[in-house]
């Protein structure tokens, strides 16, 4: 990026956060819909990462952004107590969308005799040993279906004030320990335990951790990368190869006359392509894509401020409410496309719907955040 000055000293709002990570948050509704035939047109289809990189890699930028400059006018105090703060809403948001997401389930298996559903949404725990389960999810270690990124961005938050001072002072160190965290956590299997207890946490907080700090570190940085842009044809050239690779193997996975193309020799390089411990190809992916989009968008773009992508950044600046709620919708999506005869339809139907619903309670949430306005005096 080519700010003269840090992100977290910048006064205003960057428009492209909230535009990807609202992007970001329809993306992942749109893919937590099983088969979904409107999901391709996210990016999952088309590389090895998806919408959770963007999302966690914007939460680490905008971290950054949010207390970075409350540790520097009021202290690391003040900025931890109010990380905290923001930690706790968090896992109350978490625990209340266990409790609906629950009882959702719950519900429609009961009163449409879909046993099978409880047990696809891994909610089986909950009947065995309800106490257990109870506790072992207020521990963050019983997560249902999809409800995996709330307790992975409620873990680096809670470490975040340990590591937001030397992040303002040395950022570089800070990444080289991220980096090496990343590179243990791989090579050792070094993860949080989960329940049952043969599980793990699905997003390994220690391997994802760097895709928050990669963004930590360039709110910091930044300013000091404009070197970069005068080998951009090189790097972007790289970076384009790179995602065409990616998206050929991933539409591998779809078109078995394309897999028969991939050399065998390939194959055994690049598989299992592992998204618990965050891949390094797709690390590699998403910051490819973070290059050609920081290329392409830059902070005083005009799309950003048009009428038409208002929803995406009403929807980003809310991220929170929003998440649970597509998180909700879908399931709910899930249950009614499985009730009908025509997927394809249903599941375009319950797409738009989702997103409406998102978009529509972000603009009230923006209403309800906004000031009164100021009363005025009739002489």
């Amino acid at each position: 990026m080519t700010e003269a000055v840090p992100a977290y000293l910048q006064p205003g709002r960057d428009l492209r956060l909230d535009f990807f990570r609202g992007l970001a948050l329809w993306f992942i509704f749109l893919d937590h819909i099983p088969d979904n035939v409107v999901s391709w047109l996210t990016v999952r289809n088309y590389g090895f990462s998806d919408a959770t990189e963007i999302f966690v890699f914007i939460s680490g930028y905008t971290a950054v952004i949010a207390y970075g400059r409350l540790l520097l006018k009021q202290g690391w105090l003040r900025a931890a107590a109010r990380i905290y703060r923001r930690v706790w809403q968090l896992y109350v948001a978490h625990i209340l969308l266990f409790v609906a997401f629950t009882a959702q389930i719950a519900y429609v298996s009961i009163t449409r005799e879909t046993r099978n559903l409880i047990e696809e949404m891994q909610l089986l725990g909950l009947g065995q040993d309800p106490y257990r389960a109870i506790l072992e999810a207020a521990l963050l270690k019983f997560r249902p279906v999809n409800l995996d990124v709330l307790p992975l961005y409620i873990v680096l938050l809670a470490a975040f004030p340990l590591a937001l001072p030397a992040l303002l002072r040395q950022p570089w160190i800070v990444m080289a320990g991220s980096i090496a965290l990343y590179v243990l956590a791989s090579t050792l299997n070094w993860n949080l335990p989960g329940y049952p207890e043969d599980k793990v946490w699905f997003f390994n907080p220690m391997a994802w951790q760097v895709i928050f700090y990669t963004g930590a570190v360039l709110a910091v940085v930044a300013p000091k990368l404009a070197w970069m842009d005068r080998w951009h044809w090189p790097f972007s050239i790289l970076t384009a190869l790179y995602l065409v690779f990616a998206a050929f193997i991933a539409l591998s996975w779809h078109y078995n006359s394309w897999e028969r193309l991939i050399p065998d020799w390939v194959s055994r390089q690049i598989y299992p392509i592992d998204k618990t411990n965050l891949d390094i190809l797709r690390y590699l992916h998403f910051l490819a894509l973070a290059w050609l989009v920081r290329r392409a968008v830059r902070p005083n773009a005009r799309f950003l401020k048009w009428r038409i992508f208002e929803p995406i950044r009403r929807c980003g600046e809310h991220s929170l409410q929003i998440f649970c709620l597509g998180t909700f919708l879908a399931v709910t999506a899930e249950i009614i496309v499985a009730q009908f005869e025509e997927p394809m339809m249903s599941q375009m139907l319950v797409s738009v719907g989702g997103i409406v619903i998102m978009s529509l309670v972000a603009y009230g949430a923006s209403w309800f955040k906004a000031p009164p306005p100021a009363k005025g005096f009739v002489a």
